[in-house]
């Protein structure tokens, strides 16, 4: 398996693992934070990998299409840690729109690769994700809505970076005669 092909796979395995254990529903979204520095081997914003981030991009694009789920992809903190996703899926959210185009070294790799990849591409400045995975520790906490639930799946880490993810719950309200699932 060649280096494109196992990071293109634990990807998309990252990702259908966080599906099941957040339960998410076609149209959730799910904000992917990516160093490819780390994945390669360096240190978070000092080495981007151009091709790294198109293959990071392209999985992850794939997989979200083929679930249903909008893929939204973190910028770094260049540009405010911005977030690229379809378009009609931030008007459908209401999210505030922002005017800059990503850059491998000026929002990273795969937030650049994935403005490229993407029909109608956009950029915001926050969301409230059901979901979010992070490669190389991006701190992708900041967009996923309250209350978030920390996850560790069967992927570990991408190349050399380390892998994690979290996924949203709803707020526990009432105290201790609150009833939080029905019969």
């Amino acid at each position: 398996m060649t280096e494109q092909e196992m990071i293109m796979a634990s990807v998309t395995k990252a990702l259908l693992d966080l599906k099941a254990a957040a339960k998410l529903q076609p149209g959730a979204q799910i904000v992917i934070g990516c160093s490819t520095s780390e994945i390669a081997g360096g240190k978070i914003g000092k080495a981007s990998v151009p091709e790294i981030g198109e293959w990071v991009a392209k999985a992850a694009i794939s997989v979200c299409n083929q679930l249903g789920l909008v893929p939204i992809f973190q910028c770094c903190e260049h540009l405010n840690r911005a977030l690229v996703m379809p378009q009609d899926a931030a008007i459908r959210h209401g999210y505030t729109q922002v005017c800059a185009v990503p850059q491998p070294k000026a929002g990273g790799s795969v937030p650049a690769a994935a403005w490229k990849l993407m029909e109608r591409p956009c950029l915001v400045m926050a969301v409230q994700a059901d979901a979010g995975l992070d490669i190389g520790d991006t701190l992708i906490g900041m967009h996923i809505r309250p209350v978030a639930v920390p996850y560790r799946g069967a992927i570990a880490a991408i190349g050399h970076a380390h892998v994690n993810a979290a996924y949203a719950r709803l707020p526990y309200i009432g105290g201790e005669r609150a009833v939080y699932r029905e019969a």
